[in-house]
């Protein structure tokens, strides 16, 4: 369990803190956490990291926390796959296509572009039931961490300050 959380603490709490203590406000950094968290459980496999650059730069977020994110939930978007064509079909009234997340890869590793010509509607379903789910989650992603944020800056702040005090 030690590993575990020393992992957890070395690669996403230590990079969150060093931005909060670089200047970065906790709503500009808890905007870039939700969108990282959102775009990294976009549907289609490879497009993440080209559309959180364009989301930074579109909103002027912060480039490394949105990549850090993603970098983190990109084993939930294999996960979020199927159920996110389920929601897709329904939305569409469509049937639901016999589909695995196993065939989807077998497929993509063998042939890449044919994923899209076999699974190109299921893809797209999935793109819609993603865009219901993408904007609550982010504004629920966003306004959970905002208060956590800005409670590491204060206790960050005074560490610093107390640290300041004490230096001759």
């Amino acid at each position: 369990m030690e590993k575990h959380e020393s992992f957890l603490r070395r690669r996403l709490v230590r990079p969150v803190l060093n931005l909060l203590r670089q200047g970065i406000t906790p709503g500009r950094l808890a905007l870039s956490l939700a969108f990282g968290c959102t775009i990294g459980i976009f549907p289609a496999l490879g497009l993440t990291s080209l559309l959180c650059i364009v989301v930074a730069a579109m909103f002027r977020l912060n480039h490394a926390a949105i990549q850090l994110t993603n970098w983190i939930v990109y084993p939930l978007q294999f996960i979020l796959l199927i159920p996110f064509v389920r929601l897709g079909e329904r939305l569409f009234g469509a049937d639901p296509l016999p589909l695995s997340v196993g065939q989807i890869a077998a497929v993509a590793k063998e042939h890449p572009l044919q994923v899209f010509t076999m699974f190109g509607t299921s893809l797209l379903e999935a793109v819609a039931g993603w865009m219901v789910v993408g904007l609550p989650l982010t504004a629920l992603i966003y306004f959970a961490l905002l208060p956590l944020l800005r409670r590491a800056l204060r206790k960050t702040s005074a560490t610093a300050d107390a640290s300041a005090q004490i230096a001759p």
